[in-house]
C-alpha cells in the first residue's frame, strides 16, 4: 500500500472496482510516477482539480514538491498523463464487463455498479468531478473528458443496440438517446449523492430508467 494511500495500485484494479475502490485485491509496491497519479486521482475526485497544489500532492503522496515536478512539469501535464491512463483502465474493465456478461441487462446494471462502487468509497467519478470544473481546466483536459464521455455513450449505445436485437430491450426507443438517459442518470445521480451524502440514491435514476427500457 502507498503510504497514506487509500486504495490500490490500478494493475490490480478488478472490473467492479475500476474506479477505483478500497476493495480486497492484492496490493503491490508502484513506482513514484504511478504513486503520484493515484493520489492526484483521489484528489481531484475529492477535492476537485482546481482546489489541490502540487504542494498537496507532494505531502499526500509523501515526495518532494521537485520530486513532483519532475515526473509532471506542469499540472496540465499531470492531469493530461492521469485521465490518459484512466481511460485505458475503463477501457479494459467495459471489455471485462462484456466479457462477464451475456445479458445486455446485467451489463448495465455492472457498468451502473461502477458508480454506485466509486460514492461508496467517498469519491466522485473522474469524468464527473472533471466536467464540474470544466471552466477552469486546459483545452487538452477538456478534449479528454469529452473522450471519457463519448466512451460512455459510445459502450452504452452498443449495449442497448444488442439488448434491443435480443429482444430484452424495447425497440421503440433511441438507442443512442437511451445510453444519454442512463449515463445522465448515472452522472447526475452522483452529484445529488455526493451534495446529500446520500449513496442510496445513486442509482435510483438509472433503475428507473432502465425498468422503462426493458421489455
Amino acid at each position: 500500500m502507498v503510504a497514506g494511500f487509500p486504495y490500490p495500485s490500478a494493475r490490480w484494479v478488478g472490473d467492479i472496482d475500476i474506479l477505483p475502490t478500497r476493495r480486497y485485491k492484492p496490493v503491490m509496491t508502484v513506482d513514484r510516477r504511478t504513486a503520484l497519479l493515484q493520489h492526484a486521482e483521489y484528489l481531484i475526485r475529492t477535492r476537485g482539480y482546481s482546489d489541490f497544489s502540487y504542494a498537496d500532492l507532494a505531502k499526500s503522496a509523501s515526495i518532494s514538491k521537485p520530486a513532483v515536478h519532475h515526473y509532471f512539469p506542469t499540472k496540465e501535464d499531470l492531469g493530461v498523463a492521469l485521465v490518459n491512463e484512466y481511460l485505458e483502465r475503463f477501457r479494459e474493465c467495459l471489455s471485462r464487463i462484456d466479457a462477464k456478461h451475456r445479458k445486455a441487462k446485467d451489463k448495465l446494471v455492472a457498468h451502473a455498479q461502477l458508480f454506485a462502487d466509486s460514492l461508496n468509497d467517498g469519491m466522485l467519478p473522474l469524468c464527473g468531478a472533471l466536467s464540474a470544473e470544466w471552466s477552469v481546466l486546459p483545452e487538452s483536459m477538456r478534449s479528454l473528458t469529452s473522450t471519457f464521455f463519448q466512451l460512455h455513450l459510445q459502450w452504452l449505445e452498443r449495449i442497448i443496440e444488442g439488448g434491443i436485437a435480443a429482444g430484452e430491450l424495447r425497440a421503440d426507443r433511441s438507442a443512442k438517446r437511451s445510453a444519454l438517459m442512463l449515463l445522465s442518470s448515472l452522472e447526475g445521480g452522483s452529484l445529488v449523492g455526493w451534495a446529500l451524502r446520500d449513496n442510496a440514491s445513486i442509482l435510483t435514476g438509472f433503475e428507473e430508467s432502465l425498468r422503462e427500457l426493458a421489455v
